[in-house]
């Protein structure tokens, strides 16, 4: 199979960039911004994603002690 150019244009699209708020008020939610708000009911959907969400905050916080 063969491609293009014309199938991967050049250049991406120009976009007005939105700030993290305004992109959370768009959405309908909250940033989370303490641990405090972790300890709110309903942020993850299930035991998994939370130990996902755990396992990958820990990765990112020891990776630079390696």
């Amino acid at each position: 199979m063969t491609t293009s150019s014309a199938d991967y244009p050049s250049e991406r699209p120009e976009r007005g960039s939105v700030s993290l708020d305004e992109l959370a008020r768009r959405k309908h939610v909250h940033p989370i911004r303490s641990a405090d708000d972790l300890a709110q009911d309903n942020v993850f959907d299930t035991d998994e994603e939370l130990d996902a969400f755990l396992e990958h905050v820990h990765a990112s916080r020891h990776a630079d002690l390696t």
